[in-house]
């Protein structure tokens, strides 16, 4: 029997979380594998490797605990990858050989598959004095585009591209900059962006008073406070963007108060790191410790979520001295404080099961409850890590039993902390789980509430023919087994049933307990008023957030994904994703995503491109093999080749790397854009009456009409013509909102911070 509840879960396994070795064909051959590759790695650093092993292999075992995905798919496979998700890069120097060494290691960073932060405060400002050189500066705006250039061409582990948080401070003089930075669709693709909101310019906004800008002592320009908020809500209302974070009650509340200083955090938000911070992730799966479900006697099985979390806590301990790290910086710091992030996944398809309406008081209430249960045992097994293999190393009782977070912990835990010590200085966090949740069999996602009881989605088959699959939340199929099709009761809720009032709500009941931070988005309605969407962040600021991410479907985000209310026949619960057009008549539409990559024909039809580069003493030669499917042609490999061997590396892998994307299907045309958006900082060339800014650009710009001469791309600087792997419908020329890269899909939705696929579910926050 398969461990797998659903056919997606066994999908998204085989493609992101699986061993693969095509040359011994040793790897994961079931997920029992993937679980004993984890617990075997994880166990490695323990005196008595086999005990632990066991112990870990039944925590994992039914997708009870959940690791990150980086620990999912790189734990025991050799491979060189980090194991951690989350680092916050070190203080940028306002320097320019400074600003070029950080990026250099932020390019090492995510080489490994790390998502990183940056707080930009500490550059000065646009066209502030630069002493030595007659000159001004430039601005951290202009050094962000050099970040977002060289994320673009760094495709991290497990086939994601790069992730990047950039924060900036309310009172930095080139804040207004950043807030509308975004709005220009061809900038800082690569980054999500925050504002660092202060205590004392949220009271200066209450009160209606000014507000500064200013850079090392120096006031640039004073203005109104609520009108720069105001202009931060204004972008956020109408771009999705900037997120806020609260910075002084993140200082406030964290428990290194005392030897750390906190100005960024990784790319979802959840977790607020110091200079080369780092932190690892994992969920307990709340969907899978619920006795009952659905029954008067429905409850979580607490003593099995008590025992769950000190295995869980230890192995992520244990992830600590196994990881590889892409830093030595970042090695130190994560093995002095010794962080981890262990949060939950599943939490609105518990609050089904146990009869509760996410979003109600006593939904709330439960939330608190389980959330408080959980930080307890954390906290008391890392007690217990302590007493075994000792305290963190920057750890000093007094100091720490004295910050925010410890204040309103538990008196006994207290205790236990001031005899024995603590093993990790922080332990939890909520995070994305997008990907994981799917993998466990379609969970609600983190703290997020459930987003559609159902969808239908089109798998494309390795010989062309389409399979349709109904894509089921967790907590509904076990409703529809032990019910059938008896109709969902009224606590059944969903993402777009729910008001802002009450996302805040339960954001507001989990971050009691949680001493990282939580990755949530909060679902506005497209009509919400701008006076109601800014009321939202008072809330959040008001009931002890550290930070508001929203999301408002418009004709800029995307149009909404909404859930039909027509009932589908012979299936009276069942739900659709339909196109948000007011018209419930319309039917789904048809997602197309291909499981495997195609398999390679033993002759394909191509051309050969030679291309000059100038100053290059010799040529490099592109060739581009297509695949025909129906009547019509798309890109199927890329061959690059050059007798200058130092191209040889980065070539192959370019190759690689471009000829995967383009078998996996969907919109590809996506490689062009990115390709074109390179620049070399040594300058370009001029080609044929145009400037290319880099060699990689040129030979985007060699595919790109290949693309146009084979009919799969209109003309240069267009998307997708017509693609008969990705038959996406629209409405009125509307379509469902952005294309996913990764399956060519328009069913992009914003979830937990982060645009993610509901089709493939790529994310490129991870």
């Amino acid at each position: 029997m398969s461990r797998f509840s659903a056919p997606i879960a066994e999908q998204i396994w085989d493609m992101k979380y699986r061993l693969k070795n095509a040359e011994n064909d040793k790897g994961d051959a079931t997920v029992e594998d993937t679980w004993r590759r984890i617990a075997r790695a994880l166990a490695s650093v323990e005196a008595k490797p086999a005990t632990w092993e066991g112990r870990f292999f039944k925590a994992l075992e039914d997708f009870r605990f959940l690791p990150a995905g980086r620990i999912t798919a790189g734990a025991g496979t050799g491979r060189s990858v980090t194991l951690f998700n989350c680092f916050v890069m070190g203080t940028i120097p306002d320097s320019m050989a400074g600003i070029f060494d950080m990026l250099k290691e932020a390019a090492l960073t995510m080489q490994q598959g790390g998502g990183i932060g940056y707080d930009f405060s500490t550059i000065r400002p646009r066209g502030a004095d630069v002493k030595g050189v007659a000159a001004d500066a430039s601005g951290p705006l202009s050094f962000m585009d050099v970040w977002d250039a060289m994320c673009r061409t760094i495709m991290s582990a497990g086939s994601r591209r790069g992730a990047m948080m950039a924060t900036m401070r309310c009172d930095h003089p080139d804040i207004e900059d950043f807030i509308t930075a975004k709005q220009d669709a061809a900038r800082l693709r690569m980054f999500n962006l925050s504002v660092l909101v202060t205590d004392a310019f949220m009271e200066a906004v209450k009160d209606g008073g000014n507000w500064d800008l200013q850079f090392g002592g120096k006031v640039y320009r004073t203005l109104g406070a609520r009108d720069l908020w105001n202009r931060i809500m204004r972008a956020t209302y109408d771009y999705a963007e900037p997120g806020v974070i609260f910075i002084d009650r993140i200082n406030q509340m964290n428990n290194l108060a005392y030897c750390e200083e906190i100005a960024a955090t990784n790319p979802c938000g959840e977790q607020p790191l110091p200079p080369y911070g780092a932190c690892l992730l994992g969920s307990l799966n709340l969907a899978r410790l619920v006795r009952d479900p659905f029954a008067e006697s429905a409850a979580l099985d607490e003593e099995a979520l008590d025992e769950l979390v000190a295995t869980a806590v230890r192995m992520m301990d244990n992830v600590v001295d196994a990881s590889r790290f892409p830093l030595p910086a970042q090695q130190e710091e994560a093995r002095n404080k010794r962080r981890i992030g262990l949060g939950v996944t599943g939490l609105a398809d518990a609050l089904l099961m146990v009869k509760l309406r996410y979003g109600s008081d006593e939904g709330a209430r439960q939330t608190e409850r389980w959330l408080h249960r959980i930080a307890r045992a954390a906290y008391m097994a890392s007690v217990d890590l302590a007493k075994e293999k000792g305290a963190f190393p920057l750890f000093d009782a007094e100091k720490y039993l004295e910050s925010g977070a410890l204040k309103h912990m538990d008196k006994d835990v207290r205790d236990a902390i001031a005899k024995h010590g603590i093993r990790n200085a922080l332990l939890t966090s909520i995070a994305p789980t997008g990907t994981i949740s799917l993998y466990a069999g379609n969970v609600s996602s983190g703290i997020e509430p459930v987003f559609a009881y159902s969808y239908t989605r089109k798998v494309l088959q390795k010989d062309g023919s389409r399979t349709e699959e109904e894509v089921v939340d967790y907590a509904v199929q076990m409703w529809r087994d032990k019910f059938g099709e008896a109709d969902l009761p009224e606590y059944f809720v969903n993402a777009q049933t729910l008001a802002p009032a009450e996302h805040v709500r339960m954001q507001a009941a989990a971050q009691k307990w949680v001493d990282s931070s939580i990755s949530k988005t909060i679902n506005c309605p497209e009509d919400i008023s701008f006076d109601a969407f800014k009321d939202v962040y008072l809330q959040a600021y008001e009931s002890g957030c550290k930070g508001c991410t929203t999301y408002r479907p418009n004709d800029v985000t995307g149009s909404v994904l909404s859930v039909s209310e027509e009932k589908k026949k012979d299936t009276p619960s069942a739900e659709h994703i339909a196109v948000s057009t007011g018209d419930n008549d319309v039917p789904p539409a048809d997602v197309v995503y291909i499981t495997d990559p195609l398999d390679r024909p033993q002759a394909l039809e191509g051309s050969t491109y030679k291309l000059k580069w100038p100053d290059s003493e010799h040529a490099i030669y592109i060739t581009i093999n297509d695949i025909v499917m129906g009547n019509r042609r798309r890109p199927f490999e890329v061959f690059i080749n050059s007798k200058n061997m130092e191209h040889f590396a980065w070539t192959v892998a370019l190759t690689r790397m471009i000829s995967a994307v383009f078998r996996r299907g969907g919109d590809v045309s996506f490689v062009v854009e990115e390709l074109k958006a390179v620049f070399d900082p040594r300058g370009g060339a001029w080609m044929q009456g145009k400037y290319i800014p880099s060699i990689l650009a040129a030979i985007g710009g060699v595919i790109e009409r290949h693309m146009i001469s084979i009919g799969f791309i209109e003309g240069e600087g267009m998307g997708l013509k017509s693609d008969p792997q990705a038959e996406i419908m629209t409405i009125g020329e509307r379509p469902r909102g952005p294309v996913c890269s990764a399956c060519g899909s328009y069913e992009m939705r914003m979830v937990e911070g982060c645009m993610t696929c509901a089709s493939c579910g790529y994310s490129k926050c991870g």
